[in-house]
């Protein structure tokens, strides 16, 4: 329903529920429940922020949650498809690992890693590694690439993550042909990832 939010930051403000924001568009006052980095990140006052958000609807209650940058909120939105993590553990992951090391960990199978956000315990973090592994590497390439860059099952696996995140097969080719003349090792699945969502959150 939403993509992003574009419009001035004029609150912001922590308690026991979490960190939140209030974004004001067109003298509508939105709050947002973000994560604790991106609280820190931002400023109120007279600069307008984008946020990226992600609306939960449930059947007592109607959340927002915003994110900085796009792939932040689309791996929030795939941790949520996992049965037993609710808005709460996934924000809860987020602040203690960026996306590309959260995504790192799931395909490496290191549930271990995963037990350093508060309140994952080794069994949800194994389960989360059983229900998402297969869903980010999925996703089939059946486009064939006329980009000007090698194809291998590093560039193959990262592409097929970037779609499971909701990017299409075009803009991933293009931040792919933009970056992969400074991936220093283009067998490595995470450095062609971090740096080609950096270049997507752009």
């Amino acid at each position: 329903m939403f993509d992003y939010f574009h419009g001035f930051l004029t609150d912001k403000k922590k308690n026991s529920k979490g960190a939140f924001v209030t974004v004001d568009l067109s003298g509508v006052g939105y709050l947002l429940e973000v994560t604790e980095k991106d609280f820190l990140s931002v400023q109120t006052g007279n600069v307008k922020e984008k946020l990226f958000v992600s609306l939960i609807h449930r059947e007592d209650s109607i959340a927002l949650y915003g994110f900085l940058n796009k792939e932040t909120r689309d791996i929030f939105q795939t941790l949520l498809s996992v049965s037993g993590v609710g808005s709460k553990m996934a924000l809860a992951l987020l602040n203690e690992f960026d996306a590309c090391d959260l995504i790192s960990f799931v395909i490496d199978g290191n549930f271990k890693e995963l037990t350093r956000a508060k309140g994952v315990g080794p069994k949800l973090a194994q389960k989360i590694i059983l229900e998402l592994k297969d869903k980010l590497l999925k996703t089939d390439l059946t486009k064939t690439s006329t980009k000007s860059f090698p194809q291998n099952q590093a560039i193959n696996d990262a592409q097929s993550i970037m779609l499971s995140l909701g990017y299409g097969i075009d803009e991933i080719e293009d931040a792919l042909s933009k970056v992969i003349s400074s991936v220093e090792d283009d067998s490595n699945p995470e450095e062609i990832l971090r740096k080609t969502l950096t270049c997507l959150s752009m």
